[in-house]
């Protein structure tokens, strides 16, 4: 459904903090899913841990989050070229299920809750092999910049 070159058009962020790969379903106003592919060359891989490996949580908690920025802009017709942004506001009810590994396909998704004001709540939870490794209520709020 949107492919990186179309995602880039929804987020301010780039290499090597973009983390949505590509938007395989989209409902305005609704939900959204996508994925991460994660290889071994993540460069957060480096640091965490040397011998073992994973994905930090807050990045998780953030893929979800900019997957969700993306629902929240096609939701109200705007993108980061209107002069606005979607920032990360808050996160809650985060729980870790089991470590996400380089070769791991990271899919998420994210329902919308609520959106008042410039502020949206959504549901998120994020998968790899069907199994869920995370769950968070996100929340975003939109700004001019």
């Amino acid at each position: 459904m949107m492919n990186t070159k179309e995602i880039l058009e929804y987020l301010p962020h780039r290499y090597p903090f973009l983390l949505v790969d590509r938007v395989t379903e989209l409902e305005k106003g609704q939900s959204i899913k996508g994925y991460k592919n994660l290889s071994f060359n993540e460069e957060f891989f480096q640091g965490h841990f040397p011998n073992n490996p994973i994905m930090p949580g807050v990045l998780i908690i953030e893929a979800m989050a900019q997957l969700s920025g993306i629902l929240g802009f096609v939701t109200v017709g705007r993108k980061p070229s209107d002069g606005v942004v979607q920032y990360l506001a808050g996160a809650s009810k985060a729980r870790w299920k089991r470590p996400v590994l380089p070769g791991d396909q990271l899919c998420m998704e994210s329902e919308l809750i609520s959106g008042k004001r410039g502020i949206y709540k959504f549901d998120c939870r994020a998968l790899v092999d069907g199994e869920v490794v995370c769950v968070a209520e996100i929340l975003t709020a939109e700004r001019e910049v």
